[in-house]
């Protein structure tokens, strides 16, 4: 069972969000938005929404480094395990925090008010409920690194990580023996890839890079002559 979680079960959810994502794009592509309703009710959208945003962008770089950067290259930093743990720890904790202080606003927005929640459907709700919960899975999980900060615990997630990337055999070995939130954490995170591509999620990779080459334009309005009567003859 820990091989398929954490060894076949990752491939199945980034297979499913990398082709669910370029397939919903190409067929739907007019249902890849947001759907913000910010003009429905204004209150608690904008603090909950840049608090839940920035933090959790913050969080999802700082694992994307964290995790994925060979540990050779923190050694020849001269950055020890248990000081970059240390320092996830504080910095995934701030962000946690402002994400999950967001994230609750927001879904107390969608839950509360009746017409935010008109135009919400299950999908929104659903997704927005589960990081929530991945947030605080996330937060718990520092209680649980306080207790050893040497940063074995963390290599052993680094080894994972980067042997599911580089498609190394036997990752999902290094997770034998780790603490339960943390394997809890991580199967939410690869439910929430898988269902990424059905939800309003989709949002997050889309970004206007196009308008910095596309030509610009230029509306012009022109100013017509009325047209000149004629005298009768």
């Amino acid at each position: 069972m820990n091989n398929f979680l954490f060894g076949i079960y990752p491939y199945i959810a980034i297979t499913v969000m990398l082709l669910g994502s370029i397939i919903r794009y190409d067929q739907d592509p007019f249902s890849w938005k947001s759907k913000s309703s910010q003009i429905l009710r204004r209150r608690q959208f904008v603090i909950g929404s840049v608090l839940f945003h920035v933090g959790v962008l913050v969080i999802f770089f700082g694992h994307l480094v964290g995790l994925l950067t060979p540990i050779a290259v923190f050694d020849a930093l001269g950055i020890s395990h248990g000081a970059k743990q240390v320092l996830a720890m504080t910095a995934g904790g701030i962000a946690g925090v402002m994400a999950l202080v967001g994230g609750g606003m927001l879904l107390h927005r969608r839950l509360t008010d009746p017409r935010v929640r008109a135009h919400t459907t299950l999908a929104d709700t659903g997704i927005l409920a589960l990081l929530v919960a991945q947030l605080v899975l996330g937060l718990m999980t520092i209680l649980v690194s306080m207790q050893h900060l040497d940063g074995h615990e963390m290599t052993r997630l680094m080894s994972w990580a980067q042997g599911i990337v580089y498609f190394r055999a036997g990752a999902a070995d290094h997770l034998v023996g780790v603490h339960w939130l943390f394997k809890l954490h991580i199967l939410l995170g690869l439910t929430i890839f898988l269902l990424f591509p059905f939800t309003r999620l989709v949002h997050m990779i889309s970004a206007p890079v196009r308008y910095l080459w596309r030509p610009g334009y230029q509306i012009v309005r022109t100013k017509r002559q009325p047209a000149k009567r004629h005298p009768a003859e």
